[in-house]
């Protein structure tokens, strides 16, 4: 694996990414088409047929969402007590989740003097990022 920095930070997983999820679109446009397409006797099941297909398509978008929910919820509770440790002060309240996911990367040495940048400035999670020196790799983000 090569060394993360800001350029190759972001995971794709193509099998879920693209592939799953152009099926996915495929199966509620087919099934679309078959409905359109279906006669008085087999109506019913065409309907049906739309109906699960628009389930998959919810169960596909939340099961990442609901998981990236979590591990936000652990990565603002990691580097608040990283920043604690660090500063002996909570991360300032100002912050949004996005920032504080973005000062992850953020060595232990520039974390401190980010956080105060990133609030004062509101910048964005791109721009915090960028500002980064020595990167911090994140292996195990979902």
């Amino acid at each position: 694996m090569p060394k993360q920095n800001f350029k190759n930070h972001s995971r794709y997983i193509p099998l879920w990414h693209y592939i799953t999820g152009t099926l996915v679109v495929a199966l509620i446009v087919g099934s679309i088409i078959n409905l359109v397409k279906s006669t008085r006797q087999n109506i019913f099941s065409a309907s049906l047929i739309v109906v699960f297909s628009f389930v998959l398509a919810s169960i596909f978008w939340y099961c990442r969402w609901f998981a990236l929910r979590a591990q936000d919820r652990a990565i603002r509770a990691e580097e608040n007590l990283r920043h604690f440790v660090l500063t002996g002060k909570l991360l300032d309240k100002h912050l949004r989740t996005s920032q504080i996911i973005a000062l992850r990367f953020a060595s232990d040495d520039e974390l401190a003097d980010l956080a105060q940048l990133a609030s004062d400035k509101k910048m964005r999670s791109t721009d915090i990022k960028k500002s980064i020196i020595k990167w911090r790799a994140d292996n195990h983000r979902v």
